[in-house]
Parts: structure tokens; sequence; C-alpha cells
């Protein structure tokens, strides 16, 4: 039987996609469940799945703009049904003739190649599958192969390296590559950032002493109990929401004549992978506890790396948050995330000579950014929020009372 293959829909408001890659050829014999491509969108990236065994035929090259539904290959299932055993007796083996024995040396030598061949040759599973169903071995499989010409030979000769004391002369190639959907996407968008706000960056510095000592003190018992590592990210994450209810203007954004202020903070985290920069966002960051926002950020952070995040998880943030740090980077003006107002910036961990009540000191110190538009943010909210943060961070008990200092927290002041 033929089965289709057709494009899965990324998104509601998605009609078109590209078919970036096949993972296997043309003609091969796959699995069920088995990726045999990926179809990316300018939001994600999906894998087109295999439901039957059999022979792919691919109809859609890869590199091409299809709408969704479109049949993009077929999978013949005879090829599969046709190689199953009907019945438990084994085929006769063919009786091989031995040849006379007229020189014991050659013999050997021509034993130990076949069997270092066989030993040598690779096979795919369903090839293994295939063999195991029918009684074949490796050695089967080679004998009844067509006989090697000079196409083949030609074929591995231009294959190999030159040796390393052989200088190769000096090559000025080019190599070209189609701009993917969301290659595409992540330009306008940038693109419309810089041309469409006013953008601004204020810069701070904190203090990472505190938090450098909770998390030497607690990593341990956290991972025993969580089952994952306490990150920098989960306390700027929860400085961030503190902050954002003290300047609200922060998580804003234009839209026509109206400014729209969530009640609520939907934290996107910048995340690199293969294909480009992705922000997943952590839904009501405000509501979350530390453990929830570790695990919230791993796990959307893997479906980024591995494409398969949903267009969900990518939209809809209020602010976001970025660590360019984790890069070596020590400091850099982040852009905005249109239409969202304000981006935070965070950077390496540097150990310099700071001034201490008096005193200078070596302290591991972070550079902080915060780009944000000027059009609805006045410079005395965008130092302000930042001062939040940096004060948030360097004393992390604060995250815990909402801001405030121990006594505070303790008197209900």
């Amino acid at each position: 039987m033929i089965y289709e293959l057709k494009i899965p829909a990324p998104g509601e408001s998605i009609n078109e996609v590209e078919l970036a890659r096949w993972l296997v050829d043309d003609g091969c014999l796959v699995e069920k469940d088995q990726e045999l491509a990926e179809v990316e969108s300018d939001k994600a990236t999906l894998p087109l799945i295999a439901d039957k065994p059999g022979k792919l035929k691919i109809i859609v090259p890869a590199g091409t703009t299809v709408k969704v539904g479109t049949v993009a290959a077929t999978i013949d299932t005879n090829i599969i049904e046709n190689n199953n055993p009907t019945s438990a007796t084994a085929p006769p083996t063919a009786v091989k003739e031995t040849p006379p024995v007229t020189d014991e040396p050659v013999i050997k030598s021509l034993v130990k190649s076949e069997e270092i061949q066989k030993k040598e040759a690779k096979a795919t599973p369903l090839a293994h599958k295939l063999m195991a169903e029918n009684k074949l071995d490796i050695g089967d499989i080679i004998d009844g192969l067509k006989k090697i010409t000079s196409t083949e030979v030609k074929m591995v000769l231009d294959s190999r390296i030159p040796p390393a004391n052989i200088k190769a002369p000096g090559q000025r190639k080019e190599t070209h590559e189609k701009l993917s959907s969301l290659r595409k996407k992540i330009s306008e968008r940038l693109v419309a950032a810089k041309n469409q706000t006013a953008m601004l960056t204020t810069f701070n510095e904190a203090d990472m002493s505190a938090i450098i000592e909770m998390r030497s003190k607690w990593q341990s018992p956290f991972v025993e109990k969580y089952g994952i590592k306490l990150g920098f990210m989960s306390f700027f994450v929860k400085a961030a929401t503190i902050a954002l209810h003290k300047y609200p203007k922060i998580n804003s954004y234009i839209d026509g004549d109206e400014i729209i202020t969530p009640q609520f903070c939907d934290i996107g985290i910048a995340v690199q992978t293969n294909k480009g920069l992705m922000v997943p966002v952590l839904r009501n960051a405000e509501m979350l506890t530390m453990p929830q926002i570790e695990t919230e950020i791993a796990a959307l952070a893997q479906k980024a790396k591995s494409f398969r995040i949903s267009p969900e998880e990518l939209s809809g943030g209020t602010f976001t948050i970025t660590n360019g740090g984790v890069f070596g980077s020590l400091l850099s003006t982040p852009l905005v995330n249109p239409p969202q107002s304000g981006i935070l910036g965070m950077h390496n961990i540097l150990e310099r000579p700071v001034a201490i009540n008096g005193k200078v000191e070596v302290r591991p110190m972070m550079y902080l950014a915060l780009s944000y538009d000027h059009r609805l943010i006045d410079g005395k909210e965008s130092v302000g929020f930042l001062f939040t943060v940096k004060e948030l961070v360097e004393s992390p008990y604060k995250l815990f009372t909402g801001g405030l200092d121990a006594g505070q927290a303790l008197l209900g002041l």
C-alpha cells in the first residue's frame, strides 16, 4: 500500500512552510516513527515523521516552499510486507564449491581480507531486521553485490584526503547557502527593532558575591531535590518581575494610540540555537518559584535547541532577558524585541577591583544593560528599573521578601 506524507501545520496562522532538508535519501527503506525531514516556518521547526515502514519516494525536494497539507513524499509498505517470511522453514542454503587449494598463503590472505570486509561493513537497523527475517548475513549481501568497476575505484580515490606532508595549493572557494525562513524572520525583526523604536541603553554593574555564595552553599541540596542545577538566570527572572511591578511602563507596549500595560510578567529567555536566536516565553513568571523557573527554562531551552518548540511557546512575551555572558561578552547593547519595550542584558562575570566602604576589594562583577524604547519609557524609569535589579541580585534574600529589607518584611512595613 502507498501512504502519503503531508506537510504538517506549525501553527494556526501559518499556511506556507519550507521543507528545509531531508534526513534520508530518496528510495531508502524507512522505519515507523523515523524522522525523515525538517519542516521550517518563520516561527519554528517541525519534524516530518514516517507513520509506516517501507520504501520512501521523495516528491518535494529540499529547500522548496510549499503549502501546509502538500504531499511531500510517499511510503510504499509493499516492500516490507513482501520481504516478511510466510513460513518458519528456513530457505535452502546454496552449496558453494570449494576451489582446490593451490597456494595456501594466497588463500589465507583472501580469507582474511573477506573477514575484515564483513566485519567493517555497516548496515542500518532496518537492514539488520530484513537480514534476520530472511536468515541472511553480511557475507550473503556482499556476495550478492555487483562487481567492482573503475567508477567505484575513482570515487574512492577522489574522496581520499591528501597526506599531511603534501602542501595543498591555496584555494579561493565560496559556499552558497539559502537563507532559511527562520533566519529571514529574525532579520526582519532585528531591522524592525532598529527602525521602529527610539532605542536607548542604560548600564550598571552588580556585585555577584552573594548569589555565588548562595549557589555554592545550596547547589547540592537543590540538585538532589529538584534534579536540576541552580543557575543565575532564575535570580534575574525573579528580580525582573519585582522591578517590572515597581516600574510597569517597562512591561508595557504601544498599540496604535494606546499604551497597553499587562498586569502579568511573561518573560522571554533568549536561547541561541544552530539556526539562530529563539526566545521561548515563561508565562506568569511572577508566580513561579525558583525551582519552577529553572525547570521551565531548561525544558524550553531543550525544545528550542532541538527545534521542537511550538509557535505558541515563542510568542506573547512582555519583557526579555538575554545572557551574552555565557559566550564571554563583557558588555553589549541588546536589541528590544518588538512590540516589547525593554530587554535586560546579562554579561560575563569577571573579578575586578571595586571600592567597598573606602577600601579596594576584588569582587566578581557583572555589567548589566537595559535597552528600552524611549518613546514610552523615560530615563528616570529605565535607570530606576536597572538599579532595582542590581539591588535585588546583590541582596538575593530580598527576592523572597518582595524587595523589602528583612526588618521591613518582619515588621510588615
